[in-house]
């Protein structure tokens, strides 16, 4: 098993974009699922992009070097993998607040790059697949699935976060397959117990074209300490949230489908 103290390949931007990319094309089939869409859809939906480019182009006077250093900027993203990074931190909360607007339970935050199903079962209660001396403080997070109305519902429990040094298993070299990443079936009133470590707070990867935005932007690029996960039941809609409370006990809640 291997332990902290044993070196590490350092993470690069390109390398986890590249992972994000690969995952991505292998989990989801977004052509298959708007094939039948009509022309007229795609052409409103394409044709108010280009218009808000153009405007902005418009007015603020873009210069031609400006925008070949957009176009070379957009080029490097891809090559370095980064799509799925980009879209994930600055576009997608949008389509999850319009996705979930209907709700009345819990509304949902965006499920994020570094997502893999069929992480191990380990019950209703369990500790995430960890490392020999895994840093970090030990934290217990336990609490009940319930519908909007607060009925209990037996249902499961995805949970995936980084680790202390801010790195996700599968995304980053030297870390085992299903570090800090578990499954957990909950009892028959939705019940759940869940032993992990804290996670910290970490950059998103800045020596890629992502991270070439936020330094000419004067942004940071750091992400609040936090814990994914997925929530499902039967008959209801799939919740994917972020949790940032530190409390340990959560009553988490999923909408009935419509």
């Amino acid at each position: 098993m291997t332990t902290f103290d044993a070196p590490v390949e350092q993470a690069t931007a390109a390398a986890s974009g590249a992972s994000a990319t690969e995952r991505f094309h292998a989990d989801k089939s977004p052509f298959d699922a708007v094939k039948d869409t009509p022309a007229e859809r795609v052409h409103l939906l394409a044709r108010d992009v280009l218009d808000a480019v153009e405007a902005t182009i418009r007015k603020h006077k873009v210069t031609y070097d400006e925008y070949n250093a957009l176009k070379a900027w957009l080029i490097q993203v891809g090559q370095d993998g980064e799509w799925p990074l980009f879209l994930d931190v600055w576009v997608e909360h949008v389509v999850e607040e319009v996705a979930t607007a209907h709700r009345h339970g819990s509304k949902g935050t965006i499920e994020g790059p570094y997502y893999v199903p069929n992480s191990p079962d380990l019950g209703a209660e369990g500790t995430l697949p960890m490392r020999d001396g895994e840093k970090g403080t030990p934290l217990v997070w336990q609490g009940t699935i319930t519908s909007a109305d607060g009925t209990p519902l037996a249902g499961k429990v995805e949970l995936w976060h980084a680790d202390a040094d801010g790195f996700y298993s599968q995304f980053a070299p030297g870390i085992p397959e299903w570090n800090l990443r578990g499954s957990f079936s909950t009892t028959p009133d939705g019940k759940f117990k869940i032993t992990t470590i804290r996670p910290a707070p970490y950059q998103i990867p800045t020596d890629g074209a992502c991270g070439k935005l936020i330094a000419a932007a004067g942004w940071h690029a750091w992400r609040p300490a936090h814990l994914h996960v997925k929530v499902s039941a039967p008959g209801h809609e799939l919740l994917t949230a972020q949790l940032y409370s530190p409390a340990t006990r959560t009553t988490t809640t999923t909408s009935r489908r419509r």
